[in-house]
């Protein structure tokens, strides 16, 4: 009995080894997925080692792996902090996600409402590393309008979801984007000089919200909302924007409580898709 007893022990001992084999596997092909969330999660780019000490991971081995996602595109580094960001493949992955779930058909029927009432294209927008992505995007029947598909990115310094996301950012996280941030000159009222694009992100910090005042194409204004998480923190945002021939900057001001209220719906939808993603 005791021989049978240390046979099933060893048979046994070889399932758990065998078992304990497969959950490392598992595990080991769960990193680039585990890193990936790490960096869209994270409010600056971490560094090498921040990353090894949040993830549990050695460094040799994050080393390797980061380079292998930043050949594919998956990963992008920031010289300037030695940093990591998501890459532009993995942006196109969480587009092309979204674009075939529910979630983006709930997004879409919250804008074309918006955009019923507004007769001006709205947008659903998110920062990605130091720019901005068109999410989602519902046009105006207007012939004359400025056209961008989802998946487009615009620059951070001189749109109104850009300068949303900087104002809503505290002033140290800021100061290190803004620091790296070429600010071109699009047209004649883009605010080049960092001094007054700091002044200029405070008072829309304080009024919580973004404004494109032709300062990214001539002749075109624009206003953002904020659509923040369970946690208040803003992950994207709700821009209206229009041909200054037609509406002026003013008048798309007062329609921020509308897109304010865009805003909330579209907060909702993100939380159940959370909800279903969790």
């Amino acid at each position: 009995m005791r021989i049978q007893f240390q046979n099933r022990s060893a048979a046994s001992a070889r399932a758990d080894d065998g078992a304990a084999g497969e959950t490392q596997e598992a595990s080991r092909s769960l990193r680039a997925l585990l890193v990936l969330d790490h960096l869209a999660r994270a409010q600056h780019p971490p560094t090498l080692a921040q990353l090894a000490q949040r993830l549990d991971m050695p460094k040799t081995t994050l080393m390797r792996l980061l380079a292998a996602m930043q050949r594919a595109g998956f990963v992008a580094a920031t010289p300037t902090e030695n940093g990591y960001v998501p890459g532009p493949q993995a942006s196109a992955l969480a587009l092309s996600t979204l674009r075939a779930s529910a979630f983006t058909r709930a997004c879409r029927a919250v804008l074309a409402q918006l955009v019923g009432t507004l007769g001006e294209t709205c947008n659903l927008t998110a920062p990605d590393g130091d720019r901005v992505v068109y999410m989602e995007r519902v046009e105006t029947t207007e012939p004359l309008r400025l056209f961008f598909a989802v998946g487009s990115h615009v620059p951070m310094h001189c749109t109104a979801s850009g300068k949303l996301f900087l104002a809503s950012m505290n002033r140290l996280e800021r100061g290190r984007v803004l620091a790296r941030l070429p600010l071109t000159r699009n047209t004649p009222r883009t605010l080049t000089d960092p001094a007054r694009l700091e002044e200029e992100l405070e008072r829309l910090a304080a009024r919580g919200i973004g404004i494109d005042n032709e300062e990214f194409v001539r002749g075109m204004s624009a206003v953002a909302v904020p659509v923040r998480d369970a946690d208040e923190r803003v992950v994207a945002a709700v821009a209206c924007h229009a041909p200054t021939a037609r509406v002026m900057l003013d008048e798309l001001l007062r329609a921020v409580p509308i897109l304010e209220r865009a805003a909330q719906s579209l907060r909702e939808v993100l939380a159940q898709h959370r909800a279903g993603a969790g």
